[in-house]
């Protein structure tokens, strides 16, 4: 099922098809760029803007091979458009263990740092993107799934599988209910390009 999607920034890990509660994850984050854990008040993200230099590309590309060597080895190079904005491979990062994700940080921190980003976050979702998530959400609630909402820029997204679900929109059934079997399948071109614009791939374009 591709409707997934990573909420690391809200210390959230969120399951397929719709999410709820969200357990706590470690997060990667370098130096100074991550937030006391007693502030009350978000830090910037430093995925959105920044140098778009290319020795900030080959300091990317620096943790990332980090992050591979330490315990990571499917985690795939952050992109970076024309604006600064970066985006990650935050399924890769989600799917390794706590102690994994520890000695990351604890090898691979002062590199993150100097690549300023975040390699469990992302850039806002760019405009195509979003048009692609709004059309396929419309088809979907044409075809019986009428609490699917719209996306927008500040939806979170994993690249690659595209934007979630918010949690009443499914029925209590989850993706085992027929009524999602179909929506999805009526959907399904849609639902495919929502997919091809969230890859990094695309993203790096964007």
């Amino acid at each position: 099922m591709r409707y997934l999607i990573v909420a690391f920034v809200a210390i959230g890990l969120l399951s397929a098809c719709g999410k709820s509660s969200t357990p706590t994850v470690p997060r990667l984050a370098g130096g100074s760029a991550s937030a006391s854990a007693g502030s009350s008040t978000a830090p910037k993200n430093p995925n959105i803007g920044g140098p778009a230099t290319d020795a900030r590309r080959a300091a990317l590309h620096t943790a990332a091979e980090c992050i591979r060597q330490h315990g990571i080895p499917t985690y795939k190079d952050p992109v970076m458009t024309g604006d600064g904005d970066v985006y990650t491979d935050a399924r890769s990062v989600q799917d390794a263990g706590d102690a994994t994700l520890a000695a990351v940080q604890q090898a691979c921190g002062s590199q993150i740092a100097a690549a300023q980003f975040q390699p469990d976050n992302q850039a806002a979702a760019p405009p195509k993107l979003v048009a692609a998530g709004v059309k396929a959400a419309q088809c979907l609630r044409a075809n019986g799934l009428p609490k699917v909402t719209d996306p927008t820029s500040s939806t979170l997204f994993t690249p690659g599988h595209g934007f979630g679900l918010n949690g009443d929109a499914l029925p209590a059934a989850g993706k085992q209910d027929p009524v999602v079997q179909r929506a999805f399948a009526a959907c399904r071109t849609l639902l495919n390009e929502e997919t091809r614009l969230s890859d990094l791939g695309s993203l790096a374009g964007a």
